[in-house]
């Protein structure tokens, strides 16, 4: 057997603080980066993540009752529930996305068991890089491994349960993509998620090319407000175009000619939101083949206009995702960047020539925080694996 990773390793360190004995298992699970196909997945359509090698992991063993217990290394406190009587914890909030996934594996049909375990992630929170959805996967595999049941699911139900824990349960209305790719995300490939149909297919991620993320460390206190406004948008843009083209239920299914004949049919501002999303898609397509083709000056042209009309159409950069994003193009070893996640703050995506990362790391530190006045996190991470859980002895 192989020797253990070193964090896996700390992490069994505290649970032998806490507990008596060892754990017997440990599952894990990635957070993503969106390479492609921004505020694309509650429209229906297309989107290209990228699992991180950042993600959160429980070390864990199986109890004879029903009783849930989980230390969290970060926040230095507990879960602690009886999978009989589980109620929303107003006080420790992430404690919610344990029991939200233990609530949403039984609502189809999973008998748990009880576990103790010790929960530690890598993931920046607040980041726009998807710890919750980290916390929810490793959880959820940790469930059903107590329960011998991690074959009783596919990764895409165990995603969709996830998904419904925190839009149910936890309460926030989050899409699919950030379960799928944490789950689903397979080393060395991006993945083509279909939102409607949650069809999803592996898309070979370059040899000659890494991903840097710049985090601004700026704060994100307007995303959730603009996130419900501009899928108000789209919904009102909808509606009013189904009154020419009867057959459509999202913007996934207007092309770009369609909107450009209609568009007299809109506000100017629902116009401009609903040119992203249809943009945005055949950005997506149009990115999948251009990485087929290992055309990465193209891919880094379709993530700069990305960053354009999320910029300039759907109005949800901001001038720290600006200045990030400026600042990692400002290296010719920079292929191109653009905003990721929700947008107003969090992270910026660049694509970025082999053996260049730390020149565009290095631009990032010199120029943003001259700018912000902040000093950013970087991150240079390969396209990783996803979801897994495995013994420990």
């Amino acid at each position: 057997m192989q020797p253990l990773e070193k964090r896996t390793e700390e992490i069994c360190a505290e649970f032998a603080k806490v507990y008596d004995g060892a754990p017997t298992h440990v599952a894990i699970a990635p957070g993503r980066v969106n390479l492609i196909g921004e505020h694309t997945d509650y429209n229906d359509g297309f989107v290209l993540p990228v699992a991180l090698d950042k993600d959160v992991r429980v070390v864990f063993r199986p109890r004879a009752d029903r009783r849930v217990r989980l230390y969290a290394v970060e926040f230095d406190t507990w879960a602690d529930f009886d999978l009989d009587n589980m109620a929303f914890d107003t006080e420790v909030f992430w404690a919610n996305y344990t029991m939200g996934v233990a609530w949403a594996l039984e609502e189809v049909g999973i008998q748990l068991r009880g576990l103790e375990g010790v929960v530690s992630g890598n993931i920046p929170r607040g980041s726009g890089l998807s710890s919750s959805a980290g916390l929810e996967i490793s959880n959820a595999l940790a469930l059903l491994s107590a329960a011998d049941s991690v074959d009783a699911l596919t990764g895409p139900q165990i995603a969709k349960a996830a998904q419904h824990a925190e839009n149910v349960f936890v309460g926030v209305n989050c899409g699919i993509m950030d379960q799928f790719i944490s789950t689903l995300g397979q080393e060395g490939n991006a993945l083509l998620i279909d939102c409607r149909s949650l069809e999803y297919r592996p898309v070979p991620f370059p040899d000659g090319a890494s991903l840097v993320i710049g985090n601004t460390k700026a704060s994100r206190s307007l995303a959730n407000s603009a996130y419900n406004e501009r899928r108000a948008q789209c919904e009102e843009g909808v509606a009013q175009l189904q009154a020419v083209l009867p057959d459509i239920t999202a913007l996934r299914d207007v092309t770009g000619a369609q909107l450009e004949e209609h568009k007299s049919l809109l506000s100017p501002v629902v116009y401009r939101r609903c040119r992203h999303v249809v943009g945005e898609n055949e950005r997506v397509a149009a990115t999948v083949q251009a990485l087929a083709a290992g055309d990465l000056d193209e891919v880094g042209r379709l993530m700069n206009a990305s960053h354009e009309s999320l910029r300039y159409d759907y109005e949800v950069s901001s001038d720290a995702l600006d200045a990030m994003v400026d600042a990692m193009r400002s290296t010719p070893g920079c292929l191109g960047a653009r905003l990721t996640g929700a947008g107003f703050g969090g992270c910026a995506v660049a694509l970025v020539s082999k053996g260049q990362e730390r020149v565009v790391r290095d631009a990032i530190y010199e120029r943003y925080s001259k700018t912000m006045n902040i000093w950013p996190e970087v991150y240079i991470s390969p396209a990783s694996a996803g979801a897994r859980v495995f013994p420990l002895e």
